[in-house]
């Protein structure tokens, strides 16, 4: 689990062929404590485990459904990636709940200046959107952001100075992709909802624990 709060900016080194999938080497700073294998490691909002690591940099092997379902692949050397490490028990939680499954991708539509902040629009797909409530939570390229304005086929973000200097949001261009994914309350809550043929009801919401 993730807050969606960059703590770095890496740099992709290179690709590696792996088993079922590629290995992606990355260059970052030292991190205190440092990285050890296993651990998880969000790289543009996709949780990854570390394969390899040394001072310096680290390796993670990314699999096909990874590659297909996020922007990672289309990535090349010398790429700005945004890191995070895991949530740890007792670690603040700045943005929001943020799992590292990327959902699908979006297209950035509009780039522009308001003032000292950004204003991004981004294009997705239906099944993404439906998920998405004005003022509600969403991670793009892991950054937890919030929904500013929403339509039928697109969202507004609006970043501040701190989080648009230090994290790879600045080196988006428009018409490139980046990773979405929506916010996991909203998701579950949807779920539930369709799954029960009677819809929500008192009765269900006492049972729910809700005093009503």
């Amino acid at each position: 689990m993730f807050t969606g709060l960059i703590q770095q900016v890496g740099s992709l080194e290179r690709w590696e062929q792996a088993a079922g999938g590629r290995r992606l080497l990355v260059s970052a700073a030292p991190w205190a404590p440092p990285l050890t294998v296993g651990e998880s490691v969000a790289i543009n909002g996709a949780c990854l485990s570390i394969a390899h690591c040394q001072a310096g940099s680290f390796a993670c092997d990314v699999l096909q459904e990874t590659l297909q379902r996020t922007t990672l692949g289309a990535q090349g050397p010398g790429s700005a990636l945004n890191l995070e490490r895991a949530l740890r028990m007792g670690d603040p939680l700045g943005g929001h709940l943020v799992t590292g499954h990327v959902d699908g991708t979006g297209t950035l539509l509009q780039k522009k200046a308001a003032g000292r902040d950004w204003i991004l629009r981004v294009a997705c797909a239906p099944d993404l959107l439906r998920d998405l409530v004005s003022k509600g939570s969403i991670a793009l390229n892991g950054v937890s952001l919030t929904i500013v304005e929403l339509d039928a086929r697109s969202f507004s973000v609006h970043i501040i100075p701190l989080t648009w200097a230090g994290t790879n949001l600045h080196t988006l261009r428009e018409g490139d992709a980046l990773n979405l994914e929506t916010d996991i309350i909203g998701k579950h809550v949807r779920r539930y909802l369709e799954s029960s043929p009677a819809g929500l009801t008192w009765d269900k919401l006492r049972q729910a624990g809700f005093g009503i």
